[in-house]
């Protein structure tokens, strides 16, 4: 029987040598905090003032609550922080944003909209600027339940808050979902013997909501999607029957939809919620018998309207 002879490797310390690494030289700088130079925080001018100086792609769980099942549901979240900066000074300090982020998580971090205006009200103070705004975006999900057989099963959309403070303009809270329906081309229904061609269509909405909205009367993330699949040719399900199938396909086929029809009716529905002040509206078709997409978009801001 023949015997396994095993390579006599040189301990670690000699293979990190062997791969390049070095003693370490002379420190001459100092270590604390107190006594190291801080090149962010130097005045002079320095030419422009900046509209915004932070750190994006930041990936956080968080906690979301929401009127469908399941009522609270841990995601992860997408953070963008950022604040303009006065000419004087040379730059921000970037890890302020993350530290403020891991004390709200401490403290259990639950996206709403009181907590977002909270987060950049004292991350402005932190930071020692004029503003500081957050944006964070999320998959949320929901039970969607088929028409017939009433099997369950999870949808999911993506949503996002946009929370802006500034100490002389105030709050601008902005949030946004974006889903997936299904649409049924008028046109093939109207020239053709039978059947037509559909589509998944794609649904992005942006409010502006004014400062009367209350998030404990009303769930922003299902309005949105409500105002999106209401107007649709027919939702999208996760489980389907043949029962549920049958009357998802009829559904659709009464119900035609263009690009266009979808965002004016999205845009009715966000017309006459009162807390939403401004509303951008687009529709993405993913066609199904052509290579490329059909796209509409609505952009309506209520204030510009004439009181009479």
């Amino acid at each position: 029987m023949n015997e396994t002879v095993k390579k006599q490797l040189p301990d670690k310390q000699e293979r990190h040598k062997l791969f390049g690494s070095v003693e370490p030289g002379p420190k001459t700088k100092p270590i604390e905090k107190e006594q190291m130079k801080d090149l962010q925080n130097t005045r002079k001018d320095f030419l422009f003032e900046l509209d915004a100086v932070g750190i994006s792609n930041v990936k956080h769980p968080v906690i979301v609550n929401s009127s469908l099942t399941p009522e609270t549901q841990t995601t992860i979240g997408t953070f963008y922080f950022a604040s303009s900066i006065s000419q004087d000074s040379k730059g921000t300090n970037m890890s302020r944003f993350t530290e403020q982020l891991q004390t709200y998580y401490e403290n259990g971090l639950v996206l709403t909209l009181e907590t977002l205006k909270s987060f950049v009200y004292e991350l402005r103070q932190r930071l020692e600027q004029k503003d500081a705004e957050v944006t964070v975006s999320f998959p949320w999900f929901f039970e969607r339940k088929a028409p017939y057989s009433e099997k369950a099963g999870l949808n999911h959309a993506d949503a996002w808050i946009k929370v802006h403070y500034d100490q002389d303009e105030g709050y601008d809270v902005r949030v946004g979902v974006k889903g997936k329906i299904t649409t049924l081309c008028p046109c093939s229904k109207e020239i053709s013997e039978y059947s037509a061609h559909n589509q998944r269509g794609n649904i992005e909405m942006e409010v502006l909501l004014n400062e009367d909205f209350d998030e404990d009367k009303l769930d922003w993330k299902f309005i949105l999607l409500e105002a999106a699949e209401s107007n649709a040719s027919a939702r999208i399900h996760p489980v389907l029957k043949r029962p549920d199938e049958k009357m998802v396909t009829e559904q659709a086929y009464e119900n035609p939809r263009f690009v266009e029809d979808m965002v004016r009716l999205v845009a009715s529905d966000l017309y006459e919620i009162d807390e939403v002040e401004r509303f951008f509206v687009k529709c993405i078709n993913e066609e199904s018998i052509h290579l490329h997409d059909a796209v509409a978009s609505i952009t309506y801001d209520k204030r510009d309207e004439q009181s009479v």
